[in-house]
């Protein structure tokens, strides 16, 4: 039997989204579970703090929560603050957060978990990140109506300067160059940003005409231009040199994703160990570890690591959290 066959095929729950046309991977897996232990014991309504330090931040049950990274399989500090989505970097997160049963908010936080601004959103949220240096927050929901797809599901990706206050609500606003060549269609979509150290230049993922590409943004600029096709949600390294992406098999969503990452300047694609499908958006946790999140057959999330190069084995390091956002 394969690797694929003998480890833990992972797949969705139909109540998130559409990936170029059909309804794709969200939520939980629908074949087989992982070897897994039961989450730590945790404390409700704890002191969780953003400030940068030697922890991993998380959701666990639907509230924010850290636990420190020498030990992440220990006792964690759980916060009353409930969010769908979680990141944060320099003090600063962003939080997607239920304001109703069925509408949600991108809540920025300062380190104490104090909200500074909060923007409704439409749609499932799906996405969230912080630029490194905490000024840029970035998100992307799961919406309807889209007259344009097959499945009548969308996605929505907005980008707030939380120093200026400017939001650019959707990112389909943007100019787009394919291939070298201006480019206008009613279907472009676009999620999963990831920002450069300078906090105007990002990298998120654009699809359009059935095919997925890495593009390369400029918010003051609002332009995006192609750069490779097949890559969904990427994470840029912590020196700015490669992404880690999650890589359609057989560049067809369907059959599911290799977590992978791409050489900026050579773009050469490298697998990581993991062979399960990962619909995720990973997170650097240093220059050499991902992070991400599986679910299992019931729905449960974990979030697991791999070496980045290649190398390894995959490792369970929260059981029963996602999200996964390092805060040194």
């Amino acid at each position: 039997m394969t690797a694929m066959s003998t480890r833990t095929k992972l797949g969705v729950v139909a109540v998130s989204a559409v990936l170029l046309g059909t309804v794709a991977a969200g939520y939980a897996a629908t074949a087989g579970q992982r070897d897994r232990t039961p989450p730590p014991a945790a404390g409700a309504d704890q002191a969780v703090t953003l400030a940068p330090g030697p922890r991993l931040l998380a959701i666990t049950d639907r509230h924010v929560s850290s636990v420190a990274t020498a030990d992440p399989t220990g006792p964690r500090t759980v916060s009353g603050l409930e969010c769908l989505r979680v990141y944060a970097a320099a003090g600063t997160g962003v939080c997607l957060k239920p304001e109703t049963p069925w509408t949600y908010q991108v809540v920025v936080l300062d380190a104490a978990l104090r909200p500074t601004r909060a923007i409704p959103v439409p749609g499932l949220p799906n996405r969230a990140r912080v630029s490194s240096s905490g000024r840029m927050v970035s998100w992307t929901t799961f919406v309807g109506g889209d007259s344009y797809t097959s499945s009548g599901f969308s996605t929505r990706t907005g980008i707030l300067d939380t120093t200026t206050g400017a939001a650019v609500m959707s990112l389909e606003e943007f100019a787009v160059t394919r291939d070298g060549r201006a480019y206008r269609s009613p279907d472009v979509n676009y999620w999963g940003v990831t920002f450069t150290a300078d906090d105007n230049r990002f990298y998120a993922t654009m699809s359009t005409d059935g095919k997925r590409y890495l593009v390369r943004g400029d918010v003051a600029a609002r332009t995006v231009e192609t750069v490779r096709e097949n890559v969904e949600c990427p994470s840029l390294s912590p020196d700015g040199t490669r992404i880690a992406f999650k890589e359609a098999i057989d560049a067809d969503p369907a059959k599911g994703w290799r977590l992978s990452v791409l050489d900026l300047a050579t773009i050469r694609v490298t697998q990581t160990a993991e062979t399960a499908s990962v619909d995720d958006q990973a997170a650097w946790l240093d220059a050499g570890t991902l992070a991400y999140t599986l679910r299992q057959s019931d729905g449960r999330p974990d979030v697991w690591t791999v070496p980045a190069d290649g190398s390894g084995t995959p490792k369970l390091v929260l059981p029963g959290a996602e999200s996964p956002s390092p805060l040194t």
